[in-house]
């Protein structure tokens, strides 16, 4: 079987997990493109195309529309069913053209699958699939179901017409997805991140939660995050006299650092935070042996692989009820689940885990990694991958 996967850019530092796809069809003997935007990265995990690129110059990009135009002319039939699909659906002769251009790289290809890892990478290429005769597959994730139709409304309108079969990460964001309109009879299957158990994993016996306590968050700077709840609730356990350090891992724009920067200040809590960067996977897995209690209040998550880190490390997990954090730890078992927005209720439910006996913190933390061992391998999700194709 031939499936094009399409992403904006080469899996990157956080996206380990289309690596990891990839990887697990190409051993069940599948056939696998990725086609991203025009890029100077070149993945070396399996064939990689791009698409055309858009001059600045007008002149410049109607040399390219040419050239890009003599490429398409070996797949005429497919452009001629490309532009009656869109025409169809009522697009005008200009965005045609200029779709077609775009969409060049997709109109030449031969597989059985175009799945997009983002469904905010489908928008006006809805036609595209059914113009070749694939199937079309899309990926919901966090940030395309939760946040950018809030600003973008019906941006899926299209989409839900021609799509054959979506991934879902969590039960909740099928839950949005039928709510933004998506057709509850198209096929579905939920298949959750994973991570590497061997790598992740920490088998020296649990330590006393002592003072000064260990916070850590591994997740880019930025608002969805929750960071500044974060903060607000570790000030109050602060004022409580509770003596403490918070370790942010994770990289983003100088406007979003500045911006958790300058709460931990008017928080006075400048002597506590730690902002460590981007680090690599063994310098995180040595941040996580130093840490206690692991901190995700993200105001929007569609799962999250760090939380699984975490917990396959053995730390005590608190987490908001944003999105599939409360299909990621289960409350009282494998974590601890706190509404969203609320730094006072973090705050509460911080101060009562600190509470727990060792023994209770130990038989947690247990159930956690026996948990993220089970259901959240990297060969569990190359199997249900498998599954999705055929």
């Amino acid at each position: 079987m031939k499936i094009g996967l399409l992403l904006s850019s080469p899996p990157g530092y956080s996206e380990t997990f289309f690596t990891s796809k990839i990887k697990g069809l190409q051993a069940q003997g599948h056939s696998v493109l990725l086609i991203t935007a025009a890029t100077s990265q070149q993945f070396t995990g399996c064939k990689h195309k791009t698409h055309p690129r858009v001059a600045k110059s007008v002149w410049m990009q109607l040399v390219r529309f040419l050239l890009v135009g003599i490429t398409l002319l070996p797949y005429l039939q497919r452009v001629i069913r490309y532009i009656k699909l869109e025409r169809n659906e009522g697009t005008s002769l200009k965005r045609v053209i200029e779709k077609t251009y775009l969409n060049a790289t997709l109109l030449k290809l031969d597989v059985d699958w175009l799945h997009f890892g983002f469904a905010t990478m489908a928008i006006d290429r809805e036609l595209v699939a059914k113009a070749i005769g694939a199937k079309m597959a899309v990926s919901f994730r966090g940030f395309d179901i939760a946040i950018y139709p809030l600003k973008h409304p019906n941006c899926y309108h299209k989409l839900w017409k021609f799509v054959d079969k979506v991934h879902t990460i969590s039960n909740d964001l099928l839950v949005k997805a039928h709510a933004l309109g998506l057709p509850k009879s198209i096929s579905f299957q939920k298949i959750t991140p994973a991570i590497d158990v061997a790598f992740f994993n920490n088998n020296s016996l649990a330590k006393s939660v002592e003072q000064p306590i260990h916070f850590l968050t591994v997740g880019r700077l930025h608002w969805k995050k929750g960071y500044v709840q974060m903060l607000e609730a570790l000030a109050e356990l602060k004022q409580n006299g509770t003596n403490f350090t918070y370790s942010i891992i994770g990289g983003g724009s100088k406007r979003e650092r500045e911006r958790i920067a300058f709460a931990a200040l008017q928080l006075d809590l400048t002597d506590e935070v730690i902002f460590k960067g981007i680090l690599d996977s063994e310098a995180i897995k040595e941040e996580y042996k130093k840490a206690d209690i692991y901190l995700q209040y993200s105001i929007s998550e569609g799962f999250c692989n760090a939380v699984l880190e975490a917990q396959a490390m053995g730390l005590l997990c608190i987490v908001s009820n944003a999105e599939g954090l409360s299909e990621n730890v289960l409350h009282n078992q494998s974590g601890w689940v706190v509404p969203m927005l609320n730094p006072l209720a973090l705050k509460t439910q911080i101060e009562y885990v600190l509470n727990l006996s060792d023994t209770i913190q130990t038989i947690n933390r247990q159930q956690a990694k026996d948990r993220v061992r089970k259901e959240f391998t990297i060969e569990k999700q190359q199997q249900e991958f498998v599954k999705f194709y055929t």
